[in-house]
């Protein structure tokens, strides 16, 4: 039995242990253990939207036995506090761990540089009860200040100061600088009383970043209203004070420390080569150079690869590429085939500065392109849900979405609000159940018809090809019939009037005909059995989905397949003006109208407790919380 152990759930120790249970899922002789101390995984670069209230606290926490449901990973809640990398062991204060394989992935704490002060008065903002405390922390002093008498005692309340103008410092000062309007609405506060300074010792902010781009940055933060403070030497923090330079002393009872990162405590710790904040040095496989079988994964690399002179990044994407190539060289150790180096490609690199702006360097290795605005925002949107897609796929997916597009109060969206204002469903009841009637209606109507002469075809026009007696005879039976909007008729008419059919593009009619000819016509351009059957499914089809909006039921896919079949029906030219009214109705249903006095509010909640204990839907993420 070979023993995997994976120390720390960040994002590169996910990645790892997912990847290795996919490549030992059937093996008996490979244990995978994944050890960390909290029950879930934090999405740290989503930290600045719980603190500012934009996300709820718990959109950016993952369970991590959901995280691993079906998968062979065997997750422990434990804090290590010692390697034995001799014996090969990991020591807790409860219990001892024997690994075969090791992957140190604990991730970082902040540092701060040895300036006085700085520890113990500041926040700290590196986790997730990290940014629910800061979260506190501003609404109190929002809180306090409406009622505090003392002007400087009030000016102190309402100034934050975030300390360090890298990607974590910018992007939170830019949700805070949002923030301010609502708080201030809420306790009355003039928004002119509110500073919010956003500091560095570097000479620019975002220093990462191209001028270019950081002119934009500065920009919008200056529109935010927020005080850049740059080539700062902040020689103290004291309790309630930051100096800013020795003759800017800035009083403030909220400053938050984001200037900089170190390996955690327990690397910091360990009895091996070390470079850059405690970081563990390894070599092209990303194997420690001191422990063979040891591997590094994430912001506890120093790797400095080839033709580069700077170690990878402490960023997201390190621990994305690093992650495979670990398993694999794991996998290649086990199996005794060879390693790979680990060779990064780096896409670059977004920042947001508030909910609807943000800056990017992105594109491809060698090759990155400048983006702001709003395709800046789409671009680490679109990141963000390729990585949530590889760790719990469409649950979490689907959740991100609803959080950061459909469910976002005050407009906080990089689309505004157009996508997440919501009205009561109540609404959609008369509208649902007119829809229903009226598919049910024209169901039985038709019904009659076909009882009476279950050969006679109506909901399928001729075959041009027909003969001419053939054509002569389907035409009199058009003008004698009159066809409802549902069945969409080529002519819907009386015996005085016609009503012209919606138009089809050229190349959608021409395959419409030939799969038609291919199924509905004989050679001869008379009707297949399948024609006869394919009509009676289509009224019966009307009936049931009538029947289903009506009550309630299931009305998403009602809904849908009612425009499936309005679809159908227009392809072949025979839809009339008034299937738009269905499609429009249709599309207004979607969207959870059966869950007022319907059975959806029954039927729906008890099927999707069932769903989610299939194991297969648990192990795919096929379902939403």
């Amino acid at each position: 039995m070979k023993k995997i152990v994976i120390l720390g759930g960040g994002y590169g120790g996910v990645l790892t242990a997912k990847k290795l249970a996919k490549k030992f899922k059937n093996d008996k002789d490979v244990e995978i253990k994944l050890i960390d101390r909290n029950p879930y995984h934090t999405l740290l670069t989503e930290l600045h939207e719980v603190s500012a209230n934009r996300a709820p606290e718990d959109s950016i926490k993952i369970d991590l036995k959901k995280i691993f449901a079906g998968l062979k990973v065997d997750v422990v809640l434990d804090e290590i506090s010692n390697i034995d990398f001799k014996g090969k062991k990991l020591k807790s204060d409860k219990a001892t761990y024997a690994y075969d394989y090791l992957v140190i992935g604990t991730g970082s704490k902040p540092t701060f540089f040895g300036i006085p002060g700085a520890e113990e008065n500041t926040f700290s903002f590196w986790s997730y009860d990290d940014a629910v405390a800061l979260k506190r922390q501003i609404r109190d002093m929002y809180t306090k200040a409406a009622k505090e008498k003392n002007p400087a005692v009030r000016r102190s309340m309402l100034t934050f100061v975030i300390i360090g103008a890298g990607f974590t410092g910018v992007e939170l000062v830019g949700e805070m600088a949002e923030q301010r309007e609502e708080l201030c609405r809420e306790f009355f506060i003039d928004p002119s009383e509110v500073r919010l300074i956003v500091a560095d010792m570097a000479p620019k902010v975002l220093p990462i970043l191209p001028d270019k781009l950081i002119q934009k940055a500065e920009a919008r933060l200056r529109k935010l209203n927020v005080e850049i403070v740059t080539s700062a030497k902040i020689t103290e923090v004291g309790a309630g004070s930051v100096a800013l330079g020795e003759k800017n002393i800035v009083e403030a009872q909220t400053i938050v420390w984001t200037a900089g990162v170190e390996g955690s405590e327990i690397v910091g710790n360990l009895d091996v080569q070390q470079q850059g904040r405690k970081r563990i040095v390894t070599n092209e496989h990303l194997e420690s150079v001191d422990h063979k079988n040891v591997y590094v994964v994430g912001d506890n690399i120093f790797f400095i690869p080839e033709g580069e002179t700077r170690p990878v990044p402490q960023m997201v994407e390190n621990a994305e590429q690093a992650a495979p190539i670990i398993a694999g060289n794991i996998t290649a150790d086990i199996k005794g085939t060879a390693k790979k180096a680990y060779k990064p490609g780096f896409h670059g690199t977004m920042v947001s500065i508030g909910s609807r702006y943000g800056v990017a360097n992105v594109g491809l290795p060698g090759k990155l392109f400048m983006l702001t605005g709003f395709m800046a925002m789409l671009s680490k949107h679109f990141i963000n849900m390729f990585y949530l897609s590889q760790v719990v796929g469409f649950n979490k997916v689907w959740t991100y979405m609803m959080h950061e597009f459909f469910h976002v109060e005050n407009r906080k969206s990089f689309v505004g609000g157009y996508f997440s204002k919501r009205s009561p469903n109540f609404w959609l009841v008369p509208l649902r159940m007119l829809l229903g009637g009226m598919w049910l209606y024209e169901g039985i109507d038709k019904l009659k018809k076909i009882w009476e002469d279950p050969d006679k075809i109506f909901l399928i026009p001729a075959a041009p090809y027909a003969d001419a007696t053939s054509a002569a005879s389907v035409a009199v039976d058009a003008v004698k019939t009159t066809v409802d909007a549902q069945s969409a008729a080529s002519a819907v008419s009386t015996a005085k009037e016609a009503v012209s059919a919606l138009p089809v593009p050229g190349f959608i009619y021409d395959i419409t005909n030939w799969f038609m000819d291919l199924m509905f016509y004989s050679p001869d351009g008379s009707y297949t059995f399948l024609a006869k059957w394919f009509q009676i499914g289509m009224v019966c089809a009307e009936i049931v989905f009538g029947i289903m909006l009506i009550v309630g039921l299931f009305t998403a896919i009602s809904a849908l397949a009612t425009i499936a079949m309005a679809v159908m029906i227009w392809s072949t030219k025979m839809a009339a003006t008034e299937m738009l009214w269905y499609v429009g109705a249709a599309i207004a249903c979607i969207g959870g109208s059966g869950s007022v006095f319907g059975l959806d509010y029954y039927v729906l909640p008890w099927l999707k407790k069932q769903w989610k204990r299939i194991p297969l839907v648990r192990r795919w993420y096929l379902y939403t919380d």
